[in-house]
């Protein structure tokens, strides 16, 4: 079974695509890819939104979502969407195989 979060990331003046390149140029998103039960890590941005950035998140299972969760990294992820004033609408999706 695996879960895909898509996190739609809102901010203003391209607060949004600064955040999401400052976490590509960091080796967040490498890192994140490399964690085990990761399937999925992608950054996209929404034609008819310059202010929002989509995050296609997707895990093996409930149980690598939650190590990642855990994970130091999520406190940095964080830190840097308080930094850019980003405002999140989350979206979870379960394959059930």
């Amino acid at each position: 079974m695996s879960i895909t979060v898509n996190i739609l990331c809102h901010g203003q003046g391209g607060s949004a695509q600064a955040f999401a390149e400052r976490i590509i140029a960091s080796g967040t998103a490498a890192a994140i890819r490399a964690e085990d039960g990761n399937e999925a890590y992608e950054y996209y941005q929404p034609l008819d939104d310059p202010n929002a950035i989509l995050l296609i998140d997707r895990w093996r299972d409930q149980e690598s979502l939650d190590a990642h969760h855990a994970s130091p990294m999520m406190a940095k992820i964080a830190e840097l969407r308080d930094r850019y004033d980003l405002h999140m609408e989350v979206r979870r999706y379960a394959d059930l195989d």
